[in-house]
């Protein structure tokens, strides 16, 4: 239910935003007639089944089944209050929650979260305003990260001290249980709290509203006898595998870029970022997962890697190709010279050549093509031969006969070969890949799976009786106060009680609101019903009606009631056949008569 703010508020916050605008800066969203649709955000899919209707400001997932307004989709998204999400819709909005509600405890973040809000602001202040702090600005200001970075990235400083996060945090009352929570102390033998980050250049890492959640430390000392990295432990907010360093950020700068680059390091994304390129994210050193694949497909099919130049990271690239191995992903790589990372080459050769770089991004075919003739003696022909044969069998993946064509031709200059024999070659190819396709067609359907597709069905305790019916009755009842007016003088009552339920709401909702909405409606309503408002609201219906289409739907709804109900009776006379007792058998039949004559 709506809660403390009021409902002419929560109003004027929902209708000043576009649920579109919202749901873009957490998914690509591509116009499909008059709906949107994208990679749904709240479960993984190959083809997209989320759709967001604009003229109802309405989502839904026809995969997972999560649907409902704007706030709901920050609620669901973000694991937030309602409060919470009005005030972040607010927010976006430029509307103002006054302090008597913004304040509330009952608006207040994560306490965790909090605590990591208040340890980032903490750890920015001694970093900029401290003696404390003074080695490691200095240690900034030479490595060139500006005002304007450290207050972008909300770099700050953990000094060498064994506990002055522990007593800061102390004093603002937090209980030492969510403390240990937190992750940012580790214990002593004595079971003392101890600072984790101590003497650390500090890097928040922040989820997709851009609230810091997590954070890693980069050593300043030259003693190679400590870590140059520390990361903080996974916690009930962070999940590593999960996370992308500055993905909040640069997800916003999408359109204008038209793309996301995928970094090894946040050092890189902050030298790409002091070039001008505001959407590089970084998956933290760490293998890159395929929840962090789908996080970048789902926000836009345009993605460039460029990890280290180094071995280690032009094998990670190769890794990561396979990783974005989905139909219509654009997939741009950047293999910097001399072994260098991003942050040592723009360092080398400036921002100009590293931006001209990025834009001379090559295809991952065309990269793996290079990787590939590195590995052979291409004046050898028993190498030269072994080599075709492995390009040739890459390049068959590729679909697009465009880009076929131009590594034919490629390879063919490269070689000193006909292009004729390499299309021999790789029609040949392409025949085994379709043949090894079928193949795993006749197993899929020899063997069927067990998996099975989530449904989408209305949130109903009863399903017996077509949905159908009650779900146009109810879009007039709503929509159409002459029909409303029909309904409730033929004294109709929806079979199920969900869908009676909503009637009822409606009518108190009409009473408390001079302007009801369908969007408003559903904030109004208790959480387990929202989910038929919204199939209801994405079902293509029309809003006039006649009278004898009402007949019509509710005689239809009596006729299935009353053949369900002699559905039940005959099953009472199998039973009792099953006990030879005759006398119940004539009851039972003659019930059935009856009900049979209310339907013919």
């Amino acid at each position: 239910m709506a809660g403390h703010i009021p409902s002419n508020l929560i109003d004027e916050v929902r209708s000043a935003v576009n649920i579109v605008d919202i749901i873009s800066q957490y998914v690509s969203l591509t116009k499909k007639g008059k709906d949107y649709v994208g990679l749904c955000p709240f479960h993984q899919e190959k083809t997209p089944s989320f759709t967001v209707s604009e003229s109802k400001q309405f989502f839904k997932c026809f995969g997972c089944g999560k649907g409902g307004n704007v706030f709901k989709f920050l609620m669901d998204k973000e694991n937030i209050s309602f409060p919470e999400s009005v005030i972040s819709v607010a927010k976006i909005a430029h509307i103002t929650i006054p302090g008597e509600y913004n304040n509330d405890a009952i608006y207040k973040k994560n306490p965790i979260k909090q605590i990591y809000s208040d340890a980032t602001e903490f750890y920015q202040h001694i970093l900029l305003t401290t003696k404390l702090g003074e080695v490691a600005l200095k240690y900034v200001q030479e490595r060139e990260l500006t005002s304007e970075i450290i207050s972008h990235f909300k770099i700050g400083y953990a000094p060498k001290a064994d506990n002055i996060l522990y007593i800061f945090l102390k004093q603002k009352n937090y209980s030492q249980d969510l403390l240990e929570q937190s992750g940012l102390f580790i214990k002593n033998e004595k079971g003392k709290l101890l600072d984790r980050f101590r003497d650390r250049l500090m890097f928040p890492l922040c989820d997709e509203l851009g609230d810091p959640i997590a954070f890693s430390g980069r050593r300043i000392s030259n003693d190679s006898q400590i870590a140059k990295y520390v990361n903080s432990p996974e916690t009930p907010l962070f999940t590593k595998s999960k996370l992308l360093y500055h993905f909040s950020e640069a997800k916003h700068a999408v359109n204008a870029e038209n793309h996301l680059i995928l970094y090894e390091g946040y050092m890189d994304v902050i030298a790409a970022y002091k070039c001008g390129i505001k959407t590089g994210v970084a998956s933290m050193g760490t293998s890159l997962t395929s929840q962090q694949v789908y996080m970048l497909r789902r926000v836009t099919p345009n993605i460039i890697i460029n990890y280290d130049g180094d071995d280690p990271g032009q094998h990670a690239m190769e890794r990561a190709i396979k990783l974005f191995n989905y139909p219509n992903i654009n997939l741009g790589i950047v293999s910097l010279p001399e072994h260098l990372d991003p942050d040592e080459y723009v360092k080398k050769y400036g921002p100009e050549k590293y931006v001209n770089e990025v834009k001379a991004a090559i295809t991952s075919t065309e990269f793996l093509l290079q990787r590939m003739s590195k590995k052979y003696n291409l004046f050898n022909d028993r190498d030269k031969l072994d080599f075709i044969n492995e390009s040739i069998a890459l390049i068959a993946k590729n679909d697009d006969p465009i880009e076929i064509d131009i590594y034919i031709q490629k390879l063919a200059q490269k070689l000193q070969v006909s292009v004729e024999s390499l299309k021999a070659r790789l029609l040949r190819e392409q025949r085994k890949i379709r043949t090894a396709i079928n193949h795993q067609k006749q197993i899929q359907a020899l063997y069927p799976t067990d998996e099975v597709t989530p449904k989408q069905l209305d949130n109903v305790h009863s399903s017996s009786v077509s949905f159908t019916e009650q779900k146009r009755l109810l879009f007039l009842f709503i929509h159409n106060d002459n029909a409303r007016l029909y309904l409730l003088t033929k004294k109709f009552i929806f079979p199920n009680e969900s869908y009676q339920q909503l009637a009822d709401l409606w009518l108190s909702y009409l009473e408390k609101n001079p302007n009801p909405n369908i969007s408003g409606f559903a904030d109004f309503i208790p959480k387990d019903l929202q989910s038929i408002i919204v199939n209801m609201e994405l079902t293509d219906m029309p809003y006039t009606f006649s009278e004898g289409e009402i007949d019509d739907q509710i005689a239809s709804l009596i006729k299935q009631k009353t053949i369900l109900e002699m559905q039940r009776l005959y099953d009472q006379i199998k039973v009792a056949q099953q006990k030879n007792d005759s006398q119940l058998i004539i009851q039972l039949t003659q019930k059935i008569i009856e009900l049979k004559r209310k339907i013919i």
